[in-house]
């Protein structure tokens, strides 16, 4: 008779060593004298051995060995190969006939307590090799799937919930599949393992269509096959159930269409899911469907070319054997078999490794099962022999290894006992009579192992940092990875990983491409280091998730970053503390092209220089559109620079508001060329026509910050006698002047394929909304003298050209100079105290974080400084000055303000302006100080060279109180 056919007990050729002998023969006693009816076979010596070692080694298989004995006997005295197929077969039968979901889950309970106990039998009994202890394992684990969603098939159907196509056979045409990956799609089960499962729908199948949700219904039945399997009862459990490896997990339902699972990986399929796929086959459900799902991810799968781009992707996922902290090194004692070096998942990765950039190429290596691609690999002359045969004695030997381990207490796990005792007894249970004897053929076996994968990965690039490693592959948390995060300075690290990993699901839109995530891979450990010294990590990390969800393509940006360290510290210091900054880099990453130029950080910043800049960028004649573009780049490069010199300390804050300004100015200039251009192109020219354009505001003042709008008035003049234009589409001065005013509007503030470029606000003109865009010098002048309202002249104090005809723009200062200079009008300081009430009523004033509006604030220093020039500038003309600082300073070198007054308001407004240039440097507009993260807090107060925002509260109150108290004094 063959050996496979001779019953267990007869095959029985070895048993665990005991460790306490005196306590396995006592239970072995008892055990046996209870058992009168089947004394002769446990009396067996090969049987009375192995029992003996599992009553000493393991309480789970000696109470599943004890707890029938009836069970125990037929086991032993049947061929194993025929006692798993009675066992399974007597499932098959009973499950359709089980009344309810209860009953069913302890059918395949019990039939799961036979199936261990039959393998670990056959295992530890040298009955079984290794191939066959997993081929059993996963043999029972298909009947078992299969067989819980059979039932559920067929109680949806009973239920009216489910229309199936063959009632006998739930699973034909079912529009379901269940797909086995990992260890259990490969046929290489282990003992205590998890099955790693994939549960897809097809919503155009027969079953499907009857389903009015079949999103839903689907899923609730991919959720009672997880129960069937998983929950522990009485009787124990079935199998444990991860779904985690399904297209996406962390935004994705258990149960997935197939065209949405397939849309995933054609689109954001990572180099790991390439390889888990590998193993991927349909277990339960309609297994036609799953393999023609299968059959068309072929080319995801396998790639037709040799994927070396491939290989830092495949790298991270070597990184990820060394999860488990601590394993980086060779040992014995508290070594994990599966992920340690020289373990289990190296051969397995030394195989996946070479079928992912050669099996697009090689069909014979597209196998699931790791040892027959071992064989393949060599086949094909890509291993030696050497290398086969020693990598599949070592898969072999630890493979056996961790069955032993899980066999102890039914626990899913691969890590060697840390403790000595623990050790020892476990080398033997695997039949070694010393620990250094398992210990030895152990440590050959793993140094084995890594010398070979070594040799595979010799080349590759370190996805770490200085401070440990960083793995974001597959979908949990890698506990190494975790740790190395915490010593980077992220507060939550698990956050951040989950962060990181969607990114390589490409849940955002910046990294949907599969070539923004390859350059991803590369360059996140640099990223995290250079957020790890920044003052928030965490803050830093969410900035640049949220930049990635906002742009459609980010590989741009990304490739910067991973080429130069320098660019990418100071990124990864703008995304927390200057996320205005940062903003643009995101947006427009070729401004970062500006760092790389040590000329452009020292570059000149007056009007002359920029004009210059700006007019060898617009040297080449290029369509309005180009033009437009070119302003708008330029705007964006030099803004950016001065804010960057400002945040770095080499640009003193007033300093920087003029540079914003004369920018603006430029580009003002630049516009208003082109516009005029353009209309004498069309229109020819007025004679005798010039037109300027004022300035008023902070760009009048030259104290623009990064965020301010033009407030600009559009002055003309012309000849009386000939008002109109020269060309071939002659229009009227009035009419010519008003459509080039709307036309430089334009120009400034659409929005073309760069953006805009700024907000322009025309509200100063002569009867604000309800005047003319552009204003004729004479009425301009009539409307100042006569009908102007005291605001107006307030707004005049800080008025200048900026832009156009020169002969001009001395008629308008000499204009502005007489009617700032007339005798005061009475009510002036009545005036200026009701307007700053009324701004207090409508804007409050109550927010002393309102650098603007605070009582004390910035608006009280103008306010302050216009009523100053307006009331005293007839009798000293030298306050005629655009900047409210320069007013103050000429008010108290005229003594119009005590000395001490004057330096408390001059000490404020140096104060407001720096936080203001700051703040709007590294903040939207729109974002108040108040709410602005700790991270720009802290480059705030470190920018006024405070110990700590609190201190600059308290100096910014103490200031608001020392202006209040002088406007008060001096306007009322």
């Amino acid at each position: 008779m063959p050996a496979e056919c001779l019953p267990l007990c007869e095959r029985l050729v070895k048993a665990p060593a005991l460790s306490d002998p005196a306590v396995a023969q006592a239970r072995l006693a008892d055990f046996q004298g209870a058992a009168a009816q089947d004394a002769a076979l446990f009396e067996i010596a090969a049987v009375s051995a192995l029992l003996a070692g599992i009553a000493d080694h393991s309480a789970y298989l000696w109470k599943l060995a004890t707890a029938d004995r009836a069970r125990l006997a037929r086991l032993l005295t049947t061929a194993p190969d025929d006692a798993l197929s009675a066992c399974l077969d007597a499932l098959v039968a009973a499950l359709p006939n089980a009344p309810n979901e209860a009953d069913a889950m302890r059918l395949l309970r019990r039939a799961k307590q036979e199936v261990a106990l039959l393998v670990a039998l056959a295992d530890l009994g040298g009955a079984w090799t290794p191939q066959n202890v997993m081929a059993a394992l996963t043999q029972s684990a298909d009947i078992f799937v299969a067989g819980a969603l059979d039932f559920i098939l067929r109680d949806e159907q009973a239920s009216g919930r489910l229309h199936l196509r063959n009632p006998a056979e739930p699973a034909e045409g079912c529009s379901l599949i269940v797909l086995a990956l990992g260890k259990h799609g490969a046929g290489e089960l282990n003992y205590s393992s998890d099955t790693d499962l994939i549960i897809l729908f097809d919503p155009a199948g027969t079953t499907a269509a009857h389903l009015a949700e079949a999103a839903t219904a689907f899923v609730k039945m991919a959720r009672r096959l997880v129960k069937i399997l998983q929950e522990r009862t009485a009787d124990g459990y079935v199998l444990r159930v991860d779904l985690r490896l399904r297209p996406d997990p962390g935004s994705t339902a258990i149960a997935i269409s197939t065209p949405a699972a397939f849309f995933y990986y054609e689109s954001f399929g990572q180099n790991w899911e390439r390889a888990a796929m590998i193993k991927a086959r349909p277990v339960a459900g309609d297994l036609a469907l799953g393999e023609a799902f299968l059959a068309q991810l072929t080319p995801f799968i396998w790639r037709r070319y040799f994927d070396y781009a491939a290989i830092a992707d495949i790298h991270a996922m070597k990184r990820q054997i060394h999860a488990v902290r601590g394993h980086a090194e060779i040992a014995v004692a508290g070594h994990d078999l599966k992920l340690g070096r020289g373990g289990i998942r190296e051969i397995e990765f030394f195989v996946q490794t070479q079928q992912l950039i050669y099996g697009g190429r090689r069909p014979s290596l597209r196998g699931r099962a790791t040892l027959p691609m071992l064989a393949q690999l060599h086949e094909q002359g890509l291993i030696g022999a050497e290398a086969r045969d020693e990598l599949t004695a070592a898969y072999l030997h630890l493979r056996t290894l961790e069955h032993r381990l899980q066999m102890i207490a039914d626990e899913q796990t691969q890590r060697l006992p840390a403790d000595a005792g623990v050790l020892a007894r476990f080398a033997n249970f695997c039949g070694y009579p010393t620990v250094d004897a398992f210990s030895a053929d152990l440590m050959r076996h793993f140094e084995r192992v890594a010398e070979h994968y070594a040799r595979l990965f010799e080349t590759a690039p370190a996805l770490s940092v200085a401070t440990g490693s960083l793995v974001f592959t597959g979908v949990s948390d890698d506990p190494d990875t975790l740790e190395t995060l915490r010593k980077l300075g992220f507060k939550r690290p698990e956050l951040a990983a989950e962060t990181i990993r969607g990114w390589h699901f490409g849940r955002r839109a910046g990294v949907s491409s599969e070539r923004a995530r390859e350059v991803l891979t590369e360059l996140v450990p640099a990223l995290l280091g250079a957020f790890s010294e920044t003052a928030d990590p965490d803050a830093a990390l969410t900035a640049f998730d949220q930049a990635l969800a906002q742009r459609s393509a980010a590989v741009e940006l990304l490739s910067i970053l991973r080429s130069n360290a320098n660019l990418r510290k100071l990124f990864a210091d703008l995304l927390g503390s200057a996320p205005r900054l940062a903003d643009i880099i995101i947006r427009r990453p070729h401004v970062l092209d500006s760092m790389i130029d040590p000329a452009l950080l020292t570059a000149p910043l007056g009007d002359a220089d920029f004009d210059a800049r700006l007019l060898r960028v617009l040297a080449a004649p290029a369509a309005v559109e180009d033009m437009l573009d070119g302003l708008r780049d330029f705007k964006q490069e030099e803004s950016f620079l001065i804010g960057l010199r400002l945040l770095t300390g080499t640009l003193a804050p007033s300093v920087a508001g003029e540079a914003y300004s004369a920018l603006a100015a430029s580009l003002v200039r630049a516009a208003l060329r082109a516009v005029i251009g353009d209309f004498e192109t069309r229109f020819g020219k007025i004679p005798l026509g010039r037109c300027v354009v004022l300035g008023m505001g902070k760009l009048g003042s030259r104290e623009m910050t990064a965020a301010s709008d033009l407030d600009l008035i559009l002055i003309y003049d012309f000849d009386g006698e000939s008002p109109e234009s020269d060309g071939a589409e002659a229009l009227h001065a009035t009419r010519y002047y008003t459509r080039l005013s709307q036309r430089l509007i334009s120009s400034l503030t659409v929005a073309t394929r760069r953006g805009g470029l700024y907000e322009v606000d025309m509200r100063l003109r002569p009867s604000g909304r309800q005047g003319p865009v552009a204003t004729q010098l004479k009425s301009f002048v009539d409307y100042q003298l006569k009908d102007a309202e005291t605001w107006e002249h307030m707004a005049l104090t800080r008025a200048r050209v900026i832009a156009g005809d020169a002969s001009l723009a001395a008629e308008v200062e000499a204009a502005r100079e007489k009617i700032l200079t007339r005798p005061p009008r009475s009510g002036l300081r009545k005036d200026v105290a009701d307007m700053r009430r009324l701004v207090a009523k409508e804007k409050g004033e109550g927010n002393g974080l309102d650098l603007k509006y605070a009582a004390g604030g910035q608006i009280d220093l103008d306010f302050l400084a216009q009523y100053l020039c307006l009331r005293h500038a007839h009798r000293a003309p030298m306050l005629l000055k655009v900047a409210p600082a320069d007013i103050l300073a000429s008010a108290g070198a005229l003594g119009l303000l005590a000395p001490d007054k004057t330096e408390s308001l001059l000490a404020a407004h140096r104060l407001y302006a720096h936080i203001t240039q700051v703040l709007r440097t590294i903040l939207e507009s729109n974002v108040p100080l108040a709410q602005a993260g700790e991270a720009v807090k802290h480059r705030l107060a470190a920018a006024m060279s405070l110990p700590s925002f609190g201190q600059l509260e308290a100096d910014l109150a103490e200031s608001e109180a020392r202006v209040r108290a002088i406007f008060n004094a001096v306007v009322g």
